[in-house]
């Protein structure tokens, strides 16, 4: 009878628990020292959850093959816990180099940020390399923002989280859902359709990109063909001028700009709709709002390549033009990140009146 009872209990326990959870997807880390119960953003980062739920139920269809069948994170440890910044876990190894086999790409939502303590999101060691490792923050983390997918956040249990210390347990994760839709989540189904509707989107980007490259290079084509020579050795070409005021010495102006390879790829630009046009539009970038005009005091000859200042210096305000610079007057033979050594560049500029 007591068992009866003790049993009855515990159901009537578990129920409550679940009753007292909005619908929705959930997450409880179970440890030692009590129960990390985070909510799962299934809708936002449905490739980042299903992985998530799917090494958590041991469904994922492409773990190693010892990994298979096996709820992953059960006995796994908090490797790397720093005070007032976040706990980290779901490295098999448990030294920080482990993953599952296999890797990912971010799924970086503008809305979803680091801004609070309890915020649930992937470990990473650059774009495109989720795994199976995420961390829980302390505290608002904003320099992570753009560069680390938030896929949750803690519902009851930061006290446990500010508790756990280094090399502290994961017990279990136990994956709860709540409602119709949740129910009807399929983790592992789901991470491989959203997988390949990601590849097929990257491959179109591609290809979009590369046709983008291609008009790009004819266009440079015919403005090489009726750009004015200058004796530095830059050409330039003006598609649009202005009310033909000259900025005076010293004088701050601000203009847009796009930086070309001179075969037509786009490497850099302060124009957010232009990067994400030509496929390098950067995350991080964006969210610290820093796809912006850039500043030149007229006159100055420090700050950028000899061949961008040399063009800036015969332009008005109001002119757009483009500038060809070739490679001694711009990087010569260094490289420079995506710009290979002894790159001719093509800038286009605007100068804002």
């Amino acid at each position: 009878m007591k068992k009866l009872l003790f049993a009855f209990a515990l159901i009537s326990t578990q129920a409550f628990a679940q009753t007292k959870l909005a619908d929705g997807m959930y997450a409880n880390f179970v440890t030692k020292k009590g129960t990390i119960t985070t909510q799962l953003y299934y809708n936002e980062t449905p490739l980042t959850v299903a992985n998530f739920v799917a090494l958590a139920e041991g469904t994922h269809p492409q773990v190693k093959s010892e990994y298979k069948g096996k709820p992953f994170y059960n006995g796994l440890k908090f490797h790397r816990v720093i005070a007032n910044f976040m706990i980290q876990g779901g490295d098999p190894k448990g030294d920080g180099s482990g993953e599952p086999g296999y890797l990912f790409a971010d799924e970086i939502v503008p809305t979803l940020k680091h801004d609070g303590p309890g915020v649930l999101s992937m470990a990473n060691r650059g774009p495109a390399t989720n795994g199976s490792q995420f961390f829980i923050t302390h505290v608002a983390t904003p320099h992570l923002d753009g560069r680390h997918t938030v896929f949750g956040k803690v519902v009851d249990g930061q006290k446990i989280v500010d508790a756990i210390e280094q090399n502290d347990v994961i017990e279990k994760v136990e994956i709860v859902r709540v409602g119709k839709d949740a129910k009807k989540f399929n983790a592992a189904k789901t991470f491989t359709e959203t997988l390949e509707k990601a590849k097929k989107a990257d491959e179109l980007k591609k290809k979009q990109a590369e046709a983008l490259k291609i008009e790009s290079k004819k266009m440079f084509d015919d403005y090489l063909a009726k750009a004015t020579a200058y004796p530095s050795g830059i050409k330039m070409y003006v598609v649009e001028k202005g009310a033909g005021i000259k900025p005076t010495e010293g004088e701050n102006i601000h203009f847009d700009y796009a930086g070309y390879l001179a075969d037509g790829t786009l490497f850099d630009t302060g124009i957010e709709a232009l990067a994400e046009k030509h496929g390098i539009l950067n995350p991080q970038r964006k969210n610290a709002n820093a796809y912006q005009p850039l500043d030149y005091t007229f006159g100055n000859k420090g700050g950028f390549i000899e061949g961008m200042t040399e063009g800036l210096l015969q332009l008005n305000k109001g002119d757009k033009a483009y500038i060809f610079i070739p490679s001694n007057l711009g990087y010569g033979e260094r490289a420079m990140g995506p710009i290979p050594a002894n790159s001719n560049l093509v800038f286009y500029v605007d100068i804002k009146p």
